[in-house]
């Protein structure tokens, strides 16, 4: 049957032919359902699959709210929080929405027998709120997942303290793996046009949130000559530390788990790699006791990459498992940034080696607008390149969730939403023919990995 939709992906609407385009009173999305919430209890996190609790499901449009957007989304991709909220682990998302819903108003529309989740997307503006200025339908946007009120004056000089601050398609509903989201205007953004949808909409919420942690002045500051460790340096979220360590003057000491991630960083440009595989560091002698010789002898490895010197800079988010290291191998003075806990959220480290050294400990957790418009308009430059290296349709999304559940992937996974093949949206080939090495060497290595993700999308 003919989508209408699904025509955007391959075309230049004016605003006028978008608005004439009929708003659907239902569209397809990637659901949890509250129904099933507990089903994993007495499970491992990671014996969970979350493919089994992800259902693609028809469900209602909302209605527009002041200062809402919906958008005909072209493509998305999968985040850790993506994995967490179908694991319901740590907690279910619903509790989320319940409480945003006791806001009343225009929030009580988020608290349904479903979320939608999913941080990112790429796509094409179809509807607006009345008086929104900025944009219009037509407009090709990326969206970035802050979603504020900025009705406490706590936001006003960095909106991520709002006391309402919240991360889209994770604390509130109608997220981005869906054939249409609704999002806040002031998270749009303008997709950079020598990026397909797929490649546009996988950078958003890990290039932002690497920005904040490493450049911003909210995070560690980085300046020319810094030496910072980046774990997982080939991942979702590392992929981005090492390109701004690179792109910043900074040496990055890309930390990997396999000779094909190290190849990888190579590709990217680093030098200073460190392979845990092939060095077997075992930081924990069993479940409750980690083991400082192999701290010093992580340390000692360090300072033969960076000619004798320590790392100024710890780009930190594994957590439990490698957070003790972290703070013994950062210099006198030097900053451990932090966000997420992929591998636990109670960190244990050694006190004496944080105080006496007058080292610093900063919690840092996704970015504000302003620092997610900086993190694009690089990407847009072509400075940052998306780290993309497969893509499956919005029916497979439950494999793609448990691909990156399982670490079985390299850089993001793409999710084609409305968008019916790979390939498509890009609409200045001379930017993208001069940096088309760097946007694939991703998809080069993801594959080499894993296999290719198969990317049409039959309905």
């Amino acid at each position: 049957m003919r989508h209408p939709l699904r025509e955007l992906a391959n075309s230049e609407a004016t605003e006028t032919e978008v608005a004439g385009l009929p708003v659907p009173d239902s569209f397809r999305a990637a659901v949890l359902l509250k129904e099933e919430v507990g089903m994993f209890d007495g499970m491992a996190p990671a014996d969970r699959d979350p493919a089994k609790a992800l259902h693609i499901r028809e469900v209602p449009t909302p209605e527009l709210d002041h200062g809402e957007v919906l958008v005909a989304v072209m493509a998305s991709a999968i985040n850790y929080n993506t994995v967490w909220s179908a694991l319901g682990y740590p907690v279910p998302t619903f509790a989320f929405l319940e409480r945003y819903a006791r806001r009343g108003g225009s929030a009580a529309r988020h608290d349904q027998p479903f979320h939608v989740i999913g941080s990112d997307l790429s796509g094409v503006v179809l509807r607006t709120a009345p008086g929104e200025r900025r944009w219009k339908p037509g407009d090709r946007v990326v969206a970035h997942c802050l979603s504020v009120e900025l009705e406490s004056a706590d936001g006003h000089n960095d909106t991520m303290l709002d006391p309402e601050q919240r991360i889209w398609g994770y604390e509130t509903n109608y997220g981005g793996l869906a054939d249409i989201a609704l999002v806040k205007a002031n998270q749009l953004m303008p997709k950079p046009r020598h990026l397909t949808w797929e490649e546009a909409a996988s950078p958003g919420l890990v290039n932002s949130t690497a920005y904040r942690q490493l450049v911003s002045r909210n995070g560690a500051g980085m300046k020319q000559g810094d030496n910072v460790l980046i774990w997982g340096a080939s991942g979702g979220l590392g992929s981005y530390a090492t390109q701004y360590a690179l792109a910043g003057g900074a040496t990055p000491v890309c930390v990997v788990s396999s000779p094909e991630r190290a190849r990888i960083c190579e590709a990217m440009g680093a030098e200073a790699i460190i392979d845990r595989s092939a060095e077997d560091y075992r930081f924990w002698k069993d479940e409750h006791q980690q083991d400082p010789r192999e701290w010093k002898r992580f340390g000692a490895r360090i300072r033969e990459l960076t000619g004798g010197e320590d790392v100024d800079i710890v780009f930190e988010h594994p957590g439990r498992e490698t957070f003790g290291a972290s703070v013994y191998v950062t210099r006198k003075g030097g900053t451990v940034v932090t966000c997420a806990s992929t591998s636990g959220y109670l960190h244990q480290y050694d006190n004496r080696y944080l105080w006496m050294s007058l080292k610093r400990i900063v919690g840092s957790h996704f970015a504000n607008y302003r620092e997610a418009w900086e993190a694009n308009r690089l990407i847009a430059k072509g400075r940052i390149h998306p780290t993309l290296s497969r893509a499956y349709p919005l029916a497979r999304a439950g494999q793609a969730v448990l691909d990156v559940h399982h670490n079985r992937h390299q850089g993001k996974v793409g999710v084609l939403c409305l968008s019916p093949q790979e390939g498509l949206g890009v609409t200045d080939p001379e930017l993208r023919a001069r940096h088309l090495p760097a946007i694939d060497l991703f998809r080069e290595h993801g594959e080499r990995l894993v296999g290719p993700g198969g990317g049409s999308d039959p309905r």
